[in-house]
């Protein structure tokens, strides 16, 4: 039986999908030849692809309600 997908899957997915997609296209103009203002935007873009790729991982999930007792 197929694994169900759920929204925090897709999200690692897409984060995933996301840095390679950045990593790929900066590594293509950089090979075309770049100056140094677009370098900095591509190093940007990686950091930025990489960033919300780790916080999609480590942000806590939901929490539930802790039922309060009367002492």
């Amino acid at each position: 039986m197929p694994e169900q997908i759920t929204k925090k899957r897709l999200a690692e997915w897409a984060s995933a999908g996301l840095v390679l997609l950045s990593g790929a296209m900066a590594g293509h103009y950089a090979a075309l030849g770049m100056n140094l203002v677009q370098w900095a935007g591509a190093v940007a873009a990686v950091l930025g692809s990489v960033t919300v790729a780790v916080a999609v991982r480590i942000w806590p999930g939901p929490r539930k309600a802790e039922a309060k007792t009367r002492d």
